[in-house]
């Protein structure tokens, strides 16, 4: 079975940065283990599957080692997929998922905007490990949905931040959020998920469903802009829709192949 896969950079606006995710438009469901053995092959942060359904496409993600909820720069790079490469009209894609239920892009010009429910926070305790595993203890620590979310008191903190990956890994859930205040942004963040095979992911759009309206509510506004300060970078504009949250960028590919399984 021969398959066209694009690679795109999400949330950049030149190859070489953001997020780079690998896309894979099906006519019909590979079985789930071909699609981890190719996630595993692309050896991206996710690669995305994508198959039409009434009007609609269905999608999923995949790490090297598993398969996600919800991701954001994938599905960003699937709508580019769509859009600029494979002939979709209108300025409007939906994409159907089994856990995070319709998830809508729409291209506003030469931007893309991600429109995912928002996560909800649970204030808790900052654990041990973490203070030991970032060297640093956070001021304020959060439950979400998937992910763990802790607050810290500069931009400086984040960029200096030299995780022990091995420690982060028994955390749990799919990953770590590290956010604080920008210096020419409205807020910066990192995200490490060491237990799903990805020490530091590039920019991480589902992360912003969390940073998005606990960062409204600090600042007290609604639409914020937001850096993700890896080793690549990315630059995200997120609106609070109250359960709901609107992140934007730009897409851009980076190779077209073809692969045969």
């Amino acid at each position: 079975m021969k398959r066209t896969l694009y690679q795109v950079d999400a949330f950049a606006s030149e190859v070489f940065k953001g997020n780079p995710a690998a896309v894979c438009i099906c006519d019909h469901w590979p079985e789930r283990k071909v699609m981890q053995q190719v996630a595993n092959e692309n050896n991206l942060s996710e690669t995305a599957f994508a198959v039409p359904a009434n009007n609609c496409y269905e999608i999923r993600w995949f790490t090297p080692q598993m398969e996600v909820e919800l991701c954001g720069h994938a599905t960003l790079a699937t709508a580019h997929v769509l859009f600029h490469h494979l002939g979709q009209e209108g300025d409007l894609i939906c994409f159907d998922t089994v856990h995070s239920g319709r998830l809508n892009v729409r291209r506003n010009g030469d931007r893309l905007t991600l429109d995912f429910p928002a996560d909800t926070l649970e204030a808790m305790v900052v654990p041990e490990l973490i203070v030991t595993a970032l060297q640093t203890p956070p001021l304020k620590a959060f439950r979400g949905k998937t992910d763990f979310m802790f607050v810290f008191a500069s931009q400086s903190e984040i960029e200096k931040m030299q995780p022990d990956f091995g420690l982060l890994a028994q955390v749990g859930g799919r990953g770590v959020i590290v956010t604080a205040l920008g210096n020419d942004v409205d807020f910066v963040s990192r995200f490490f998920a060491p237990q799903t095979g990805i020490n530091e992911d590039p920019v991480t759009g589902s992360a912003h469903t969390a940073l998005t309206p606990y960062w409204s509510k600090v600042l007290g506004k609604k639409e914020l802009t937001a850096r993700q300060l890896s080793a690549r970078g990315g630059d995200l504009i997120c609106e609070d829709k109250g359960d709901r949250v609107y992140i934007s960028g730009h897409a851009v590919t980076y190779m077209i192949g073809e692969i045969d399984i």
